[in-house]
Formats: structure tokens, C-alpha cells, sequence
């Protein structure tokens, strides 16, 4: 069996919410584990040469509403284009995400992701307040407190740092990437390539190395 899919995401992130769901059926039509890993993209973008949205050129920003719109339909799931409240202070919400992957069974955690998700792209609440998060955890059936309490601790947080080290080492850039063996998948329309890979099960693909004759 492969090893497990590493899944770097956050909450903030449109792309990640709308291949949620499918990667959550992959993992289950090909028996693979998913390794949740929340990373903070604000940190991780000065160090892999991205730029926020904000300091996008206009035309990609349009382009970005237009692509969101196509894959919402693509994928058959709702999305609001500019929820009220995004973009939102995410330390928090990635670091539960985090707490939840570590404290449940995998389907218990993606259940949680996707309510979380939904919460941000669909009903437009602020996952910064943390009671927010809290009545998220109640109905994913975590101790919301608990959770809660150890998301804020120093031990959380360095593995919240920690991903984005493990996510520049393995060329990671962007969210959502998964990364299978070694092989990194950007974006969710990379899905079905992931998919093919498991299915496969064909050695993954590096970069191959250049040399220059005299």
C-alpha cells in the first residue's frame, strides 16, 4: 500500500476547500491514509516565490474569480466568490485543523476540515472568533475546549512551523498540494493525476537533472 497522502492546505484557501471533498474519496476507493498538514501560507509564500492575493496583478485576480466559478461548477459544490468574511486571521483555525487531525480518526478529522471549509465558503462565518470553531468542534464530535486549548499551546504551534519547513523541503508552494511518495500534486486539479498515480502504482516522478556540455 502507498504511503500515506501528504495534504498541505489551509482553511483559507478556495482551492483546497473545493478538491476536499474528491480527495477524501480517493483516499477511500484506493485504501491510503491522509496526512493532514495545515500550513501557514503567509510564511510559506515570501520563502517559495508566491505572492499574497493582494499583491497579484489585477488580471490574475480576475482570473482567479472566473476559475472559481468554473470549478464550483466542475465540481458541483457551492462556493461563495468573496465570502463577508475573508480573508480572516487563519492561525488559529489551521492550528485546530491540526489539533483535530491528531485527536480523531481520519474520517472524523476530514468531516471536521469540510464543515470548517463549508463554514468559510459557503456560510460566510469568521473563523477567527473562536466560538465559532468551538460550535464546529461540538458538531464534529471533538471535546471543543480541549481542542481549543492545546491548538493555542507551543507544541502545536511548532508543528504548525514545521509543516511549512516540511512543505519547502518537499517543493511545496501552494495550497492544496498532496504529496505522494515524494511526488508533489499543486492544486486540486491535479486530483485525477494523484488518483492515476495511486492506481498505477508507477514509481514517482522527480526532476530530472541537466547538465551543460563544455
Amino acid at each position: 500500500m502507498p504511503r500515506p497522502i501528504q495534504y498541505y492546505f489551509s482553511l483559507m484557501s478556495p482551492w483546497a476547500y473545493l478538491g476536499h471533498a474528491q480527495l477524501g474519496a480517493i483516499a477511500g476507493r484506493n485504501d491510503v491514509e491522509i496526512d493532514y498538514r495545515p500550513v501557514n501560507l503567509m510564511d510559506l509564500f515570501p520563502e517559495s516565490g508566491g505572492l499574497p492575493l493582494g499583491k497579484r496583478h489585477p488580471s490574475r485576480q480576475r482570473y482567479r474569480l472566473v476559475e472559481m466559478q468554473r470549478w464550483r461548477e466542475m465540481r458541483d459544490v457551492p462556493l461563495v466568490l468573496k465570502p463577508k468574511n475573508w480573508p480572516f486571521d487563519f492561525h488559529l483555525a489551521d492550528r485546530v485543523a491540526l489539533t483535530a487531525a491528531q485527536s480523531g480518526p481520519q474520517d472524523q478529522a476530514h468531516a471536521f476540515i469540510a464543515m470548517a471549509f463549508r463554514a468559510v465558503w459557503v456560510e460566510e462565518c469568521n473563523l477567527a472568533d473562536s466560538t465559532v470553531l468551538a460550535r464546529l468542534l461540538k458538531d464534529g464530535d471533538y471535546e471543543a475546549g480541549a481542542i481549543l486549548e492545546r491548538a493555542r499551546s507551543p507544541d502545536i504551534a511548532e508543528a504548525y512551523e514545521a509543516n511549512k519547513l516540511r512543505a519547502l523541503e518537499q517543493d511545496v508552494f501552494g495550497s492544496p498540494t498532496y504529496v505522494l511518495e515524494g511526488e508533489a500534486f499543486w492544486g486540486q486539479d491535479r486530483l485525477e493525476q494523484l488518483e492515476s498515480a495511486l492506481v498505477n502504482g508507477r514509481a514517482p516522478y522527480t526532476p530530472e537533472a541537466f547538465t551543460t556540455g563544455a
